[in-house]
């Protein structure tokens, strides 16, 4: 399992309510294709945080790269309904950062360090 994090900040006439319902729309039907396994969506608390973190963390949980590459492969596709999803997350979106993590120590490293 890797983990796709994106820390975003929203515009400031975007909705909180009304991007968590776009987030959440837009995470299902990645579900539904397969492409992304679980996920959530959480918010800074009582604007407790430092300089670099932003208001919200969005955790995407995918088996491999392989399923990350076929989850935008998805995006890539010219669907009206996909581009509709996406749009209403993005649109709402002032900046995002974005990281891909991995559990640590991960099985391929426990194998080598086990052969020593």
């Amino acid at each position: 399992m890797n983990l796709y994090c994106c820390s975003i900040d929203l515009k400031n006439d975007a909705k909180a309510l009304g991007f968590a319902h776009a987030v959440e729309a837009w995470m299902l039907h990645l579900q539904d294709q397969g492409v992304i396994g679980r996920w959530r969506l959480l918010r800074r608390k009582l604007n407790l945080a430092a300089g670099p973190y932003r208001d919200f963390l969005l955790e995407i949980e995918v088996e491999d790269l392989a399923q990350l590459d076929r989850a935008f492969r998805v995006l890539g596709q010219h669907d009206d309904h996909v581009e509709t999803l996406y749009r209403a997350v993005n649109s709402l979106i002032a900046s995002t950062d974005m990281a891909l993590y991995r559990p640590f120590p991960d099985p391929e490293r426990s194998e080598r360090m086990a052969l020593v």
